[in-house]
């Protein structure tokens, strides 16, 4: 949450944010999807970059990104990557469509 230039990092937000580094830092090896939904290039720090270097660190890895207009990867691991680009709610439901087919 943003408040004038700066976040709001509470406890409980530092809480999570212990929570999700334990996870990623759980899950580096192994078959793994880093799943982007809807994230921008505002704070590309938190999610992005990081989910990239772990893919690119995990030869198992895959990196995909659902954006309404954005859905690119960096070259250095476009092997392991699937851009997606259109409405998040639109492809879930066609995901979910092709699963009951």
């Amino acid at each position: 949450m943003r408040c004038d230039d700066t976040f709001v990092e509470d406890a409980g937000w530092k809480a999570a944010a212990r929570r999700y580094q334990q996870f990623l830092q759980d899950h580096q090896q192994g078959r793994v999807l880093y799943l982007e939904l809807g994230v921008g290039m505002n704070t590309p720090g938190i999610i992005k970059i990081p989910f990239w270097q772990y893919t690119q660190a995990n030869s198992q890895a895959i990196y995909a990104c659902v954006n309404a207009s954005d859905a690119r990867s960096p070259e250095w691991i476009c092997r392991q990557a699937i851009g997606i680009e259109g409405d998040i709610a639109d492809v879930l439901t066609a995901l979910e469509r092709g699963r009951e087919s």
